[in-house]
């Protein structure tokens, strides 16, 4: 197959080095085309993609995979929210939080205005943080952790 004919069937240069998948009789008759030089021998570099649940940074040759970031849950001080009200939202929306460290907490968010009162993935926290706002609770915005 000739580049004129994958040019009428509307690849371009950059689909023709770049494709996904080709089977190898397609791959075959590219290198073919493209060995007197034409593209550079692009087509060597032709490979199957695929989906990935972690970030991916290339550097040379290596891959880097990246976990997603943290984000931080922080709960402010005010004047209309109970100590009482404070514990029993933490122990209701935050899990793995007891009594004892639910009063910690509220303890903490008395004296220093603020407690960072969970960290984790970014979905799961903004479903912890609108719970609490609900809840009644004061909240910074998500920070990254």
């Amino acid at each position: 197959m000739s580049l004129a004919i994958l040019h009428k069937r509307g690849f371009t240069n950059a689909t023709i080095g770049s494709a996904e998948f080709f089977n190898q009789e397609s791959k075959e008759a590219i290198r073919s085309v493209t060995s007197g030089g034409f593209l550079g021998g692009i087509t060597s570099d032709i490979r199957a993609v695929s989906a990935s649940p972690t970030a991916v940074k290339q550097r040379a040759s290596s891959v880097v995979k990246e976990k997603y970031p943290n984000y931080k849950i922080i709960v402010l001080n005010d004047d209309h929210n109970t100590f009482e009200h404070v514990v029993k939202t933490l122990t209701t929306y935050i899990p793995g939080v007891s009594s004892d460290q639910a009063w910690d907490l509220a303890d903490k968010i008395h004296n220093e205005g603020q407690a960072i009162v969970w960290t984790g993935p970014l979905e799961q926290a903004e479903l912890y943080h609108s719970q609490l706002i609900r809840a009644g609770l004061t909240m910074a915005p998500l920070e990254k952790a």
